[in-house]
């Protein structure tokens, strides 16, 4: 037996079992979704890792040259949700592997959903010592579906056979609801989901997936779903079916028929006496089926009234070639007015719900979610079509893994239209040069980045090992890219970042730059109270104008940026004034300043939500001294930092250490504090990008209480890379200065180029 089952292993399982089962020692919760030929398996398990956590010393006692605060590691559990889908053949093996490494969870029943879990269940109850539990197939699928639009930015997608790129994603929409979800499976399910649990049937069709099968093994003779697929993708129905110019010469004017429209599936079959190719005719029943689903789809929606239509179900599972037949087919019914969605999660949306059945003690509605890209496998990693080499390397298995954050997030109540709100300013897959650029930089830059992560850890022996697994997990997400740039929704700088801070983390890096950032503050806060003075002693004008400079050679110092960490590596004293001397002069690459200048002479505003970036200099000679003007006009200041580390990005813990001490020495600031005129809010990130879609929700809160009406977003990432296009409905500042020479010859500049953009929405301008 044991020979046996170690051999299925290796033919099987090509990924290590314990890459895919991950953290299974500590599996709470199970559901499992038994299709015809794939099983989906979800459980909720806690990960153990490590936080860099910053507490503030005893400043009483505080010899000078001691550092501000000390930094330590500690241990922290996460709650981490998982999902694999594996296909049939192995649910013998993955059962025994798991009955193995379930030590400790106190779960005593399975959910189980799909026309399999009654084929299983006794195998599953025998090997597993669990109680299966049976539940509805549609409330799972829905269930499931809800979850993903909710928490999965980019989960929806159009899909655009001939366009640069075929996939076009959709953004995360506030209100998912309602819509209308067409579930092809053997039959054809129609479904109007009116909120979380309010859902109905409203109509279907025998004529399905199964139906396509049937007919297909009948004509072709191959029992198999993807060969099926493979030939009629290689297929002319043209030679099968009768179109409108076979029975009329031409197009049918004065019905509007076009003459290459099918006028009769098959009609050429009754009349031609010459045999069909397999191809040909397998072609023409993919037709013949996605035209009548298509058809059916448009009226249901037209009836009620429904613009959002979704397709799942195992006749779609991502295949490009009935995507493509669906997508024509809704075009072409509806001229274009509904649009044809699809899912990047479509085949696990029963295990999801099947999930939140047995979840509802701990509801996960309750919190937001994020998708790990470490832990995830991509769109596509399956698909026969797109890489056969691939797909037998690895396509056996399929994760999603999700990770719980301790906050709802939610729109910037900001936002002037939610629902088309872009965060980010370019989208890779469908720009190859910078996509071409941008992963070439991440590559070239991962050399350096795994020298600060052993660096911060330099204590810790084992520390260069899991450096080495990083680098080869990180390289190998930006490989994956390359040749399927759409593998995780729109690919972007952000998600580029994003995926470098998930996998950073996986091995157990949460801060690289702590020391670094440590040793920046205290250097800074040197400086403090000399920038300040000097400041006080200028005209009203030119503080303004030396304030700005002073935001914006901050904004120089930022390790993340090549060019600048070059500098700062061969001298750590490049000062602040220096850096002003880098600075672009006037009229900079974008240069709102004297409009700014002049609104400054108006009224204060009563509240600015200022996002801010980089520790040290940034933060204490650049924001602080700024935001402190503000304060002294009467205009109440909220700082916004990231919740946890990425890059050297000041996080709200440092932050709020910083502004303790900066307290201490400006009775200004210290005044602000103690009225409440400034308050720090954590943003809900730890990205170096900013997605005013996902915040976190005491934010917004925070930002509607005060009455905000001034929002300021500094830094190249939240500035340039996302929301450079944001349309907000108060005044707004974005500024940054581009370290990248790339991008700022793309922005028409050169390196150190500024951008200084204020913005006022058209509404508001009337009111000035």
């Amino acid at each position: 037996k044991e020979d046996r089952t170690g051999r299925c292993m290796d033919k099987s399982i090509t990924l290590p079992p314990d890459e895919i089962f991950r953290n299974l020692e500590n599996a709470k919760r199970f559901a499992i979704d038994i299709g015809g030929s794939l099983t989906k398996l979800a459980y909720y398990s806690t990960v153990q890792h490590k936080v860099a956590k910053v507490r503030s010393f005893d400043h009483s006692a505080k010899v000078n040259g001691d550092p501000l605060y000390e930094i330590s590691v500690q241990e922290e559990i996460t709650a981490r949700l998982h999902f694999i889908k594996f296909e049939n053949a192995y649910i013998e093996t993955c059962l025994d592997f798991i009955k193995d490494h379930l030590v400790n969870t106190e779960t005593k029943v399975i959910k189980a959903t799909g026309g399999g879990a009654y084929k299983f269940k006794d195998l599953i109850e025998k090997k597993l010592k669990l109680k299966v539990d049976k539940e509805d197939e549609m409330t799972c699928l829905i269930k499931g579906c809800n979850f993903v639009l909710k928490n999965i930015p980019h989960e929806a997608f159009v899909y655009a056979k001939h366009a640069d790129s075929e996939f076009r994603f959709q953004n995360t929409h506030p209100d998912i609801f309602p819509y209308l979800l067409i579930n092809i499976g053997s039959g054809v399910s129609i479904v109007k989901v009116e909120a979380e649990d309010k859902f109905e049937r409203i109509g279907g069709s025998s004529i399905g997936g199964g139906t396509f099968w049937g007919l297909g093994a009948l004509l072709t003779k191959t029992k198999r779903f993807d060969e099926l697929l493979q030939l009629a993708s290689k297929g002319q129905h043209t030679n099968v079916d009768m179109l409108v110019k076979d029975i009329y010469g031409g197009a049918y004017g004065s019905l509007g028929l076009t003459g290459d429209l099918i006028a009769s599936s098959f009609g050429k079959s009754a009349t031609t006496d010459k045999e069909f190719s397999k191809e040909d005719m397998a072609k023409s029943l993919l037709h013949m089926i996605s035209n009548d689903i298509g058809q059916l789809a448009c009226l249901y929606a037209k009836l009620h009234n429904l613009t959002r239509v979704y397709f799942g179900g195992f006749f779609i599972r991502g295949h490009p070639v009935t995507m493509h037949t669906i997508t024509y087919s809704i075009n072409f019914f509806t001229k274009g007015e509904v649009q044809a969605l699809f899912l990047r999660h479509e085949g696990y949306l029963g295990a999801i719900g099947a999930f939140l059945k047995g979840a509802e003690e701990d509801n996960p509605n309750q919190y937001s979610w994020e998708e790990n890209y470490a832990g995830s496998s991509g769109l596509m990693s399956a698909s026969p079509e797109l890489n056969p080499v691939q797909r037998a390397r690895s396509g056996t298995f399929d994760m999603l893994e999700m990770d719980r954050l301790d906050r709802q997030l939610v729109n910037l109540p900001l936002l002037q239209d939610p629902t088309s709100y872009i965060p980010d300013t370019v989208d890779l897959t469908e720009d190859a040069l910078a996509r071409e650029y941008w992963l070439y930089c991440f590559e070239d830059a991962l050399d350096g980045v795994v020298k600060r992560a052993i660096a911060s850890q330099k204590d810790q022996p084992e520390a260069v090992e899991r450096a080495e697994k990083f680098r080869q997990k990180y390289r190998h997400k930006v490989q994956t890219l390359r040749h399927q740039p759409f593998a995780y929704g729109s690919l972007t700088v952000r998600s580029l970042l994003d995926t470098r801070e998930h996998c950073l983390n996986e091995f157990n890096f949460p801060d690289p730059y702590s020391k670094i950032k440590q040793k920046e503050n205290d250097m800074a806060l040197k400086y403090y109270l000399k920038v300040v003075k000097s400041v006080e002693e200028l005209s009203w004008e030119q503080r303004q104008f030396t304030l700005v400079k002073g935001l914006l050679a901050g904004n120089v110092f930022d390790w993340g940026a090549k060019a600048v960490s070059d500098v700062l590596e061969s001298d750590p004293e490049f000062g602040f004034e220096q850096a002003k001397q880098q600075l672009q002069e006037r009229p900079w690459l974008v240069d709102a300043y004297n409009q700014w200048i002049e609104r400054l002479k108006g009224p204060p505003h009563k509240c600015a939500l200022f996002f801010v970036d980089n520790s040290g200099i940034d933060i204490i000679l650049g924001v602080f001294p700024f935001i402190r003007e503000l304060l002294v006009r009467g205009t109440e200041v909220v700082l916004a930092s990231n919740s946890g580390p990425a890059l050297n990005d000041v996080t709200n813990s440092e932050l709020q250490i910083l502004t303790e001490r900066i307290a201490a020495m400006d009775p200004v600031i210290h005044a602000a504090l103690k009225e409440d005129r400034l308050a720090l809010v954590q943003n809900g990130s730890s990205s170096p990008c900013l997605d005013l879609s996902r915040l976190d929700k005491v934010l917004a809160t925070v930002v509607r209480e005060r009455g905000t009406d001034l929002v300021i977003i500094e830094g190249m990432g939240r500035a340039i890379h996302t929301n450079y296009y944001a349309m907000l409905s108060c005044e707004s500042l974005k500024l940054a200065v581009i370290k990248n020479s790339w991008l700022a010859e793309r922005l028409g500049g050169k390196i150190f180029s500024v951008v200084f953009k204020y913005e006022v929405p058209s509404k508001a301008q009337g009111q000035h």
